[in-house]
């Protein structure tokens, strides 16, 4: 069996942060969402079936955990952020695709959120 792609996903990662433009989001803050899905070859531990074979998510969300803690003006900054300190903490993820979720932004509108979705590649690797 030859493996063509494998990826690893962390779904709905929720957080309390306080990102944005607003003074009033840098004091009560707000709820986000966060999902990722990270381009990472993983063929050795579906042999060995040991975590130290793989990318521990558990490492990961400790990283997104840490930068949604960092308060920003823009999501676009937060999305950075966390992939650059992936890309560097993790040298073996090839591919990131992260979106992040404002939920019940303050825009006077009645929606589930608006947020931020990029794809980067590693170019490290």
């Amino acid at each position: 069996m030859e493996l063509k792609e494998s990826f690893i996903t962390l779904s709905n990662l929720r957080f309390h942060a306080f990102h944005g433009v607003l003074p009033q989001e840098r004091v009560t803050g707000n709820d986000y969402v966060v999902s990722l899905k990270m381009g990472y070859d993983f063929s050795k531990a579906m042999d060995s079936d040991r975590v130290e074979d793989t990318l521990n998510y558990a490492s990961v969300f400790e990283v997104v955990r840490q930068e949604m803690a960092v308060p920003c003006n823009l999501l676009e900054r937060v999305a950075g952020r966390i992939g650059s300190q992936l890309f560097r903490s993790f040298p073996a993820i090839v591919s990131l695709h992260l979106s992040i979720t404002k939920v019940n932004p303050p825009m006077g509108s009645d929606s589930d959120g608006a947020g931020v979705e990029v794809h980067l590649i590693n170019d490290k690797t």
